[in-house]
């Protein structure tokens, strides 16, 4: 990536990532959390007789996460990792506790996403990507194998490793699913937007690991039948 580039979005993102108070205290954000609590209240609601029930919340307290990024189709990728920055941003993780990785395409995005995860280092891995199917003819290979190996790493590692990574036939698709607007837009409709989602479920799934190993914990104090092959 030039210097140029590097710079315009620097200053692109560095905006993505100060803006999480305005998101927590409005849309899309704030839509999204609310969705987030009703589908945890009615979870069950129908089974009167379930053990418990458990629901990950998308909060980013003391939280790190990586992003991985591929570098192709970069017009599609920038709107995604803007939208991603966003989403973390709006749930308090910002600043040294998000960590970005740019790779070439999407086909290199399982082996960074598993270097990260096994690092020990971060609660959740995001990887986004556009494979798009005018721009290769390998398109069922690259995104086929992408995801392979996306949830390959999440099993292997017992951490979440989400797929944020768009398989489009056309730009225009991409775009749409990037945030709308054109080429030169930032894709600020973070409802469209697929990096502000896979942050939503990065969280999520963070939280969601971490309420399993400690029901498992309190299972096992209580002399029930502990979980068995659940990793926070």
């Amino acid at each position: 990536m030039a210097t140029a580039e590097r710079k315009r979005l620097g200053a692109r993102l560095g905006a993505a990532g100060s803006s999480g108070e305005a998101d927590r205290n409005g849309e899309p954000g704030q839509r999204i959390a609310e969705a987030g609590r009703n589908a945890s209240t009615c979870q069950g609601g129908g089974v009167p007789d379930v053990g418990s029930v458990l629901v990950g919340e998308r909060r980013g307290s003391g939280m790190s996460l990586a992003i991985a990024c591929s570098r192709f189709n970069g017009v599609i990728t920038e709107r995604l990792l803007y939208g991603a920055l966003k989403g973390l941003a709006a749930n308090g993780v910002t600043g040294p506790a998000v960590n970005v990785v740019w790779v070439p395409g999407a086909f290199e995005l399982p082996l960074a996403a598993s270097k990260l995860a096994e690092s020990g280092d971060f609660s959740a891995v995001i990887c986004l990507g556009a494979v798009i199917r005018g721009d290769t003819g390998h398109y069922e290979h690259v995104a086929g194998q992408c995801a392979a190996g996306i949830l390959r790493a999440q099993l292997d590692t017992g951490v979440p490793v989400v797929f944020g990574v768009l398989t489009c036939d056309t730009v225009e698709q991409a775009l749409e699913r990037s945030g709308g607007g054109g080429v030169g837009d930032l894709g600020e409709d973070m409802e469209m937007n697929k990096g502000f989602e896979a942050a939503a479920t990065a969280l999520e799934m963070a939280d969601l690991l971490t309420r399993l190993a400690a029901h498992g914990e309190a299972r096992q104090f209580s002399g029930l039948p502990a979980e068995t092959g659940i990793r926070p």
